[in-house]
């Protein structure tokens, strides 16, 4: 098999991991944990859920969020990455050009994948938010999944 070869064959793998890392990360929820106090046995599960909802969409509208910023940068970098691995890889076989929008065409979709997948947690300053109105709800969270 030629290099061209197994660089296609790479490339096509990494396309198809980070398709399935894409699925998953879109699939990951994460939301505050309420520990079994009174006023949770009291209230109910809808209404703590409706709540609970409430303070996340508060928690969106005031806490800004970088996450876009970040994923941009992820995939810039994983792009000039891409590039360079790509290029050094194409003047091996010959091809520099193609080498190097191959690395960078994968490097990109690389950062951009790791980049939405951290930016699919909230941040620590939106956890505390949401940790506080929900105090001031009545209920306690015990930690975040």
């Amino acid at each position: 098999m030629t290099v061209r070869g197994v660089i296609g064959k790479l490339e096509k793998k990494l396309l198809v991991a980070g398709f399935a890392l894409l699925f998953f990360s879109a699939c990951a929820s994460h939301g505050p944990i309420l520990y079994p106090n009174d006023h949770l046995k009291t209230v109910g599960e809808e209404r703590s859920r409706l709540d609970t909802q409430e303070c996340e969409r508060q928690a969106g509208e005031y806490v800004k969020s970088q996450a876009a910023r970040d994923t941009a940068k992820s995939t810039a970098v994983g792009a000039a990455a891409g590039a360079v691995i790509g290029g050094a890889v194409g003047a091996v076989t010959g091809d520099l050009g193609r080498g190097a929008a191959a690395g960078a065409a994968g490097g990109g979709a690389s950062g951009l994948l790791s980049g939405l997948f951290r930016g699919s947690k909230p941040s620590p300053t939106h956890m505390n938010y949401v940790d506080r109105c929900l105090r001031e709800k009545g209920y306690e969270v015990i930690g975040w999944n």
